[in-house]
C-alpha cells in the first residue's frame, strides 16, 4: 500500500512539474513572438500598421498555449502602461489622445490573443514580408 501511495504521489508531482515546465516554455516562445512582431513593426515603419502588429504578436504568442497567452497579456499590458507615462513626456500627446490610442491597441491585442485573424488590422499596401 505504501508503494502504491508513493507511486501516485510521485506521478502527481511529476505531472504538475512537467505542466509547469511546458507553461514556462510556451511563455518564453510567446515572448519571442511578441518581440518578433515588435521588431517587424519597427522595420516596416509603415503608417497605420501598429494595430496589425499588435494583433499579430498576440495571435502568434497565443498559438503557443496558455503560457503564450499569459506572456502576451503581461507584455501588452506593460507596454500600454509604460506608454501611458512616456507618450505625454516624449511625444507631447494629450491624455485623451493617449487613452484613445491605448484602447485601440488593447482591442487589437485582445483580438489576436483570442485567436482571431490579425489580418483584420492589416493596412492596404503593407509589404507581404510582414
Amino acid at each position: 500500500m505504501k508503494l502504491f501511495t508513493g507511486l501516485i504521489l510521485c506521478s502527481l508531482v511529476l505531472g504538475v512539474h512537467s505542466q509547469w515546465l511546458s507553461f514556462l516554455g510556451e511563455a518564453y516562445e510567446g515572448a519571442k513572438d511578441m518581440w518578433r512582431a515588435y521588431s517587424d513593426m519597427r522595420e516596416a515603419n509603415y503608417k497605420g500598421a501598429d494595430k496589425y502588429f499588435h494583433a499579430r504578436g498576440n495571435y502568434d504568442a497565443a498559438q503557443r498555449g496558455p503560457g503564450g497567452v499569459w506572456a502576451a497579456k503581461v507584455i501588452s499590458d506593460a507596454r500600454e502602461n509604460i506608454q501611458r507615462i512616456t507618450d505625454p513626456l516624449l511625444k507631447g500627446t494629450t491624455s485623451g489622445q493617449g487613452r484613445e490610442d491605448s484602447r485601440a491597441d488593447q482591442l487589437a491585442n485582445e483580438w489576436g490573443r483570442s485567436g482571431k485573424d490579425p489580418n483584420h488590422f492589416r493596412p492596404a499596401g503593407l509589404p507581404d514580408k510582414y
